[in-house]
């Protein structure tokens, strides 16, 4: 974490993916659940803010608009 901006992005996602995993797992719905898998780890692998915040915004909405 360099940023104090990339701690509070990953904070945002995370808290998000671990309302999807929860909703997922209690719907038994896939794609949220993946989804917020997908969130909580992808603050580990991209060290770019501009990027996280771009591919975060992208997860959050892929449950929307993809009903499986």
């Amino acid at each position: 974490m360099s940023s104090t901006a990339m701690l509070m992005w990953s904070m945002i996602f995370g808290s998000i993916g671990f309302g999807f995993v929860l909703y997922g797992k209690k719907q038994r719905a896939v794609v949220p659940l993946f989804t917020g898998i997908t969130l909580c780890l992808i603050p580990y692998f991209i060290t770019n803010v501009y990027a996280l915040a771009g591919i975060g915004v992208v997860l959050i909405a892929i449950p929307y608009f993809v009903k499986a």
